[in-house]
């Protein structure tokens, strides 16, 4: 090869393996990225009881067989490109909410208050980091599910409820023993944080972890709460009681009722028999009228007719 051909091909091969780096530079982040792309269809339509929020039902393929559906609020201030007036009014819209585990546009209309599209999840790769470094994981355990976009859903999810990673710092400061990606899921959507876990632990209940926090907000059981019970003479019940008292209704008012009958030494347990078996103050006194002996044992029978003829 004579030296003017070299001399000639020596730039060619170097801008020809200049383009190559810079090719594959530009397409290894995009191929990064779109591991934590997905896609799906949504529907819409204004919340009934809270006229600024929307409700979107985001509906996805997560495998060959199998669809995800995902309903939730979000406030229209949370929508970038989209405002009530606007779904009202109907057409063609574009919206986005833009969350730190990443960013899900929306492309669709509206027509009488409802709407419908399509929507494409780009993933953050700079909260999965972040989050592993705290010790939660978005691809923990995807070597044992069958769904091959594990970490992907999980990250999608945190978008939709919004786990950030202040979320994250927040409840390692309270205190509650080993978490995972599930539990900052749980946190979020009932709100728990680490004020609420200071004060249930300062209300009596200092080794609650993060399951019975969650149970505490699903059955409105708050440090407030505790006082109350404790007023109505069942101070330091353990929470599986204080929860039996919310499913059934056992009010401060009930128990005067039934305290005013005479059932003045009642246990919590007897008066949540009350409760299912709808024994309350005009009751008692029918009971008593009859001949029936105050005590919840024979109420109950009572009621059930076992010793309706007795009387």
């Amino acid at each position: 090869m004579s030296m003017h051909v070299r001399t000639f091909l020596r730039p060619v091969f170097g801008l020809a393996l200049l383009f190559t780096v810079a090719a594959v530079v530009a397409a290894w982040p995009a191929a990064a990225v779109a591991q934590n792309v997905l896609t799906g269809e949504w529907t819409a339509s204004i919340d009934k009881e809270e006229s600024d929020k929307l409700h979107l039902n985001l509906e996805r393929r997560t495998d060959e067989r199998g669809r995800s559906n995902m309903g939730t609020d979000f406030y229209f201030a949370d929508l970038q490109g989209l405002s009530r007036e606007q779904v009202l009014r109907g057409g063609a819209v574009k919206f986005s909410v833009v969350r730190e585990a990443g960013s899900i546009d929306f492309e669709g209309s509206f027509r009488d208050g409802r709407g419908s599209g399509t929507f494409r999840f780009n993933g953050n790769p700079v909260f999965v980091s972040a989050m592993k470094g705290r010790g939660f994981d978005f691809d923990e355990n995807s070597s044992t599910t069958s769904d091959r976009r594990h970490g992907e859903n999980r990250l999608f999810a945190a978008a939709v409820i919004n786990v950030t990673t202040a979320q994250a710092d927040d409840l390692a400061s309270a205190d509650l023993g080993p978490l995972d990606v599930d539990d900052l899921f749980k946190a979020a959507i009932f709100k728990v944080d680490s004020r609420f876990a200071r004060e249930m632990k300062a209300s009596g209940f200092p080794d609650l972890g993060i399951e019975d926090l969650v149970k505490a907000r699903i059955f409105k059981i708050d440090a407030e709460y505790v006082g109350e019970v404790a007023r109505m003479g069942f101070a330091k019940e353990p929470m599986e009681n204080l929860v039996k008292l919310r499913i059934f209704k056992v009010t401060p008012e009930f128990i005067t009722e039934t305290r005013n009958e005479g059932l003045t030494d009642v246990s919590l347990e007897d008066l949540v028999k009350l409760r299912i078996f709808k024994i309350d103050g005009e009751f008692i006194r029918r009971a008593k009228a009859d001949g029936v002996p105050l005590e919840v044992e024979e109420l109950v029978q009572r009621r059930i007719g076992v010793r309706r003829n007795k009387f």
